[in-house]
């Protein structure tokens, strides 16, 4: 702490972090009834944290330096920072924290159980994606990696059915397993290392040959760690049946809360903490390109075969999040921009299908793709947000899913990995398979009868804060292709930090 001045520059991501910790302790002592204070408390908040984020996103394009560091043990420090790979996962955190509180709230207007606990444990659980996206070294991503898991536990189990318990159970012996292998190669590398700072082009560097078969050990520990987050096989199986969550959950649990940490995670040690080319010499990428690859082809394979709407997109998950993965471990700059952009592609169409099928059960009781005949004629929003995820997801051009797959596909040319096209031709065609029935059934099926459940919504097709988030992330996920070139696009910030990973 000793020189550390206390600046508005050095408090920025403190501050960032804080709009949404303080909002989650005082909803905590919140009493049931007060749903005003509660509800401006998580919106105030969430307007805030963009507010903050906007400066950091421009101050980090024009070099300003962003960091907090506190002291916690002897040569231990808890460090927030700002480089172009954290403000472009604080952005999409926060952008989607703020849609899915608006969605929240709607969706849980009338529900029995603890609002004040589920929104408590809410803004805990973006907290803890914010401080991952901004952890400077491994040991600050390591806290709130495990705070990200003790947070969404409860909202996991919120329902409190069997069911909802049951599953609870399974995600928190996966994740607390995968925490203590992750937290494992991080005390190794420590104890080997000294300093296990975040640096781009990777702390790494020039440092392997005495320590060569010590460092991919490690690398194994912490990818195996941070792949039960990010839904790698076999390391997925708590994913599918998280899908008992409520649909809030649901959204940030797959489109920026659980998988994407861990996937952020891969993408933080191959390329700051290893390096790229580091993990190029020690020949660990092509292990971690063949995961990835089974991973797409797998999820893929076994969400065709799932009739419930959740449970085929979770699938779908475990397959779109392991393109992130791929463009990591493909050993040039045009497959990082491929697998880094993904980060922000999936998580806006991911959110967006999630959106729409929490509305589908919300108004009308539809969870089954077989309920859905003719549902784009009583939801006609809804399901054109839908249809534009579905179709970003198979990769229809001009959507988010077409750069991010055509940035892989070049960029694994650009490597000499041919074979990683059959991968994305393959996967892209499974995609169609299980998203194209679904959309034949939604706008081309004559309805079957009464809908499980009908909702009166007045003049919109579901209440208004249950709409509009869909929509505004359908046409983010539009706009990020059609306007991929544009300056702050998130592939324009990909490309930024693509040119600072590999520079010489």
């Amino acid at each position: 702490m000793a020189g550390w001045e206390v600046t508005f520059d050095n408090c920025l991501p403190l501050l960032i972090l804080l709009t949404s910790l303080v909002p989650a302790t005082v909803i905590f002592m919140l009493p049931e009834e007060r749903v005003r204070w509660r509800t401006s408390l998580n919106i105030g908040g969430a307007v805030l944290k963009l507010g903050l984020i906007g400066v950091m996103i421009w101050g980090v394009r024009h070099e300003h330096v962003y960091e907090t560091r506190l002291p916690l043990l002897q040569n231990i420090e808890l460090v927030l920072s700002a480089d172009a790979m954290s403000v472009m996962m604080t952005a999409l955190s926060g952008l989607l924290w703020f849609l899915t509180t608006l969605y929240a709230i709607a969706y849980l207007e009338t529900s029995p159980q603890s609002r004040s606990r589920f929104f408590g444990f809410f803004s805990l659980c973006v907290s803890s994606t914010v401080g991952i996206a901004m952890a400077g070294n491994l040991i600050t991503f390591l806290m709130f990696y495990e705070m990200l898991t003790l947070s969404t536990y409860p909202l996991v189990v919120h329902r409190g059915t069997q069911e909802s318990m049951q599953a609870g159970r399974i995600y928190i012996i996966y994740t607390f397993l995968g925490g203590a292998v992750f937290l494992l190669g991080v005390a190794w590398l420590k104890a080997l290392l000294g300093s296990v700072e975040f640096t781009e082009g990777g702390l790494l560097a020039g440092n392997i040959k005495t320590h060569a078969g010590q460092l991919r050990i490690i690398f194994l520990l912490m990818i195996a760690g941070l792949g039960v987050k990010a839904a790698l096989v076999p390391l997925h199986g708590w994913l599918p049946r998280a899908m008992v969550a409520p649909a809030p959950v649901s959204a940030l649990l797959h489109a920026v809360a659980v998988v994407k940490a861990g996937a952020f995670g891969i993408v933080r040690v191959v390329y700051d903490v290893y390096g790229i080319e580091t993990c190029n010499a020690l020949g660990l990428l092509l292990p971690l390109s063949l995961a990835a690859a089974f991973t797409i082809v797998y999820g893929s394979v076994r969400a065709l075969s799932q009739d419930e709407l959740k449970k085929r997109l979770a699938f779908s998950t475990v397959s779109q999040v392991s393109y992130i993965a791929l463009g990591a471990a493909i050993f040039g700059p045009i497959a990082t921009i491929g697998g880094i952009v993904h980060l922000v592609h999936q998580g806006l169409m991911k959110i967006t299908l999630f959106f729409c099928a929490g509305n589908f059960a919300e108004t009308l009781g539809v969870h089954h793709i077989s309920e859905m005949n003719g549902i784009g004629r009583r939801m006609p929003w809804t399901m054109t947000a839908f249809t534009i995820g579905a179709l970003g997801m198979i990769g229809v051009p001009p959507l988010a899913g077409f750069i991010s797959k055509w940035y892989l596909g070049i960029g694994a040319l650009a490597a000499g990995k041919s074979w990683i096209i059959a991968v994305l031709v393959a996967s892209s065609l499974l995609n169609a398979a299980y998203f194209l029935p679904v959309l034949y059934r939604g706008w081309f099926c004559e309805p079957a009868g009464s809908w499980p459940v009908e909702s009166n919504s007045g003049r919109w097709e579901t209440h208004w804060m249950l709409l509009a988030p869909p929509v505004a992330t359908a046409l983010l996920a539009l706009m990020a292709g059609l306007l991929a070139n544009s300056p702050y696009s998130p592939l324009e910030w990909a490309r930024l930090i693509a040119a600072r990973e590999y520079q010489p």
